[in-house]
């Protein structure tokens, strides 16, 4: 598979297209302006994407949210692979290494943790213990694309892009520019 590429397991069907190009930037839009008032600025802000997808996100955000606000926005990087509650599952023996740098200082500000797509919250749970790893923030926020319920864990966004409701069966695919060369939001299915 070459870079830019989307990976897709050969056992998908997609069902539809949910969101467009513009409407992942007309979304993001939004999103910026949401953070802005509902933190009263953006004094002591920062941004954390969680890898993959959500760091471009994150990026997209702060540039939006600094052209709002007239000022830089901080953005930092999280990479969870290590935090997952599923290694055992992931492969023999997985490779253990220390924790990445954040790239931002996180010690008492509002970190707001930006990812594509919420789903059973094991993700986010992951991400918290990766970022206190690193300090402790005055408030940590949650923002993503798309929530699509089935949680399994007590998590929930205080922004987001899209409510989207899904059967198990269902995936939601963010495709982004950054890193699959083509912008859209996919509904698929596991095929029987």
């Amino acid at each position: 598979m070459t870079a830019g590429t989307p990976t897709r397991l050969p056992n998908l069907r997609e069902k539809g297209r949910i969101m467009s190009a513009s409407e992942v930037e007309r979304t993001l839009i939004r999103l910026a302006h949401e953070i802005v008032e509902k933190n009263n600025g953006v004094e002591n802000l920062t941004l954390v994407g969680i890898k993959r997808r959500g760091v471009p996100l994150a990026e997209r955000l702060a540039k939006l949210i600094g052209q709002i606000e007239k000022q830089p926005i901080a953005l930092g990087t999280l990479d969870i692979t290590l935090y997952r509650d599923d290694l055992s599952t992931v492969g023999a023996s997985p490779v253990i290494r220390k924790s990445t740098p954040l790239g931002v200082e996180i010690v008492g500000r509002n970190v707001i943790l930006v990812d594509d797509v919420l789903y059973t919250g094991r993700t986010i749970r992951a991400a918290m213990d990766a970022l206190f790893d690193h300090g402790r923030p005055r408030r940590v926020q949650l923002c993503v694309l798309i929530d699509r319920g089935h949680r399994e864990l007590p998590i929930e966004a205080a922004f987001v892009g899209r409510m989207v409701q899904t059967t198990d069966q269902e995936i939601i695919e963010v495709r982004l520019t950054e890193v699959d060369a083509e912008e859209q939001v996919m509904l698929v299915e596991r095929a029987a």
